[in-house]
């Protein structure tokens, strides 16, 4: 059980300042969530130079903010789904999900440098989960809401969209055999554009959601709403705009994994698996579960080579993705429950200070480290070399231009 209890949170203000920092820290997850999951609505569609890069991600940025006030179903999901409200309360509950934040941020922040497309949505459970557990015990988790709402889905979501994608991509083919190539791919480029802008719009439907409820959840713990209370609009628009801003950041190296390393793709294959990943997601976002942006739209790119015939599946890309994914819960757990353990070590605001300290110097960390091997819009495109390494780090391509 947790040291710091409602009883034992001090002034006002104190209480007031573990919020604040909550919140801060959920929209900081909220931003990395958007460069992370770029890639997932515009990697196709800048591989097969449908859209240009900077136009990419600016077009995503905006579907984004528009997406995110759609529906809040998913928002529910998050607040009541995952940590048991009645085990405790105020300032308790606020560091275990200032702590589970942390988990999720560095996770994220270290696939993005590794340029692996993982799921955010399953860094910010797993942070969650682990600091809930590091505090309350194994009681403190809903277990059958995560098994339902997070395992299923996620187990379920890239073999759907695999599917999907691969019989939409079989056909096209199919459809078209007799079009020539040239007209073929020039039509599907438009197409691509339109199905990229679908998908950007789910995932705000989604994605944002997601730190919408752990906002909520802070609010319920701090006592500034109930558990009942409408979702705030202060809420719905700064993860809105999080989101968005952290989408036009664009998050390259992860585009280039998803748009050259994964499957040698085509303008009819960019259209197939985005199409695919929009009806999923947006199905997800209608029945409230909190889908993996990642893993649909990465199962829906793989199934565009497996429909085509004579398609590149690079199989040890997808092989190390998956083992990302394996780890991604866990690891994000084994964060959030250390960040606990610190924040409740030394106590209080300065505990949750301490702990926010360590997020920013790993976070700068991290960012000067990805300097080292810059991706941006001169590289992104640059053919694929057989590994996740950047295309910077060997030798360097004489037809890399700037965009």
């Amino acid at each position: 059980m947790c040291r710091v209890r409602p009883d034992e949170t001090g002034t006002v203000n104190a209480e007031f300042l573990v919020l604040l920092i909550v919140v801060v820290t959920a929209l900081g997850f909220d931003f990395t969530n958007g460069f992370h999951d770029t890639a997932n609505a515009m990697a196709t569609s800048i591989a097969t130079g449908a859209l240009k890069p900077r136009v990419a991600v600016t077009l995503s940025a905006i579907l984004n903010l528009v997406g995110a006030f759609l529906s809040v179903e998913v928002a529910a999901t998050v607040a009541k789904g995952i940590v048991n409200l009645t085990d405790t309360g105020g300032q308790a509950l606020l560091i275990i999900v200032f702590a589970g934040l942390v988990g999720g941020i560095l996770w994220n922040l270290v696939t993005w440098l590794l340029g692996i497309p993982s799921s955010s949505s399953h860094a910010l459970f797993g942070g969650l989960i682990g600091a809930t557990i590091a505090a309350l015990g194994m009681s403190g988790v809903e277990w059958s809401g995560v098994m339902s709402k997070i395992v299923i889905p996620a187990v379920l979501a890239p073999v759907v969209a695999a599917l999907v994608a691969a019989i939409g991509t079989w056909l096209i083919y199919r459809i078209t055999a007799g079009v020539e190539e040239n007209a073929k791919e020039e039509g599907f480029r438009w197409g691509q554009i339109g199905s990229a802008s679908l998908v950007s719009l789910a995932h705000g439907t989604n994605d944002a959601q997601k730190t919408m409820g752990i906002i909520f959840l802070a609010l319920v713990a701090h006592g500034t709403i109930t558990a009942d209370t409408a979702m705030p609009f202060w809420v719905k628009f700064s993860c809105a705009l999080a989101i968005a801003l952290g989408t036009y950041l664009g998050g390259w190296r992860i585009i280039r994994t998803l748009g050259k390393g994964l499957v040698e793709i085509t303008s009819p294959q960019g259209m197939a698996a985005e199409a695919s990943s929009a009806a999923i997601i947006l199905t997800s976002s209608h029945f409230g579960l909190p889908l993996s942006t990642t893993q649909t739209a990465t199962g829906s790119i793989l199934g565009t080579g497996i429909g085509k015939s004579g398609a590149e599946v690079r199989w040890g890309v997808a092989g190390r993705m998956a083992i990302a994914w394996l780890f991604t819960l866990p690891s994000a757990a084994v964060v959030g429950a250390v960040c606990w353990v610190i924040a409740d070590a030394i106590g209080g605001l300065p505990g949750v200070l301490v702990v926010f300290a360590l997020l920013l110097a790993a976070a700068g960390a991290l960012y000067l480290r990805s300097r080292r091997n810059p991706i941006d819009t001169s590289n992104v495109n640059e053919e694929w070399d057989g590994g996740l390494t950047p295309p910077s780090e060997k030798a360097p391509s004489s037809h890399s231009a700037q965009v």
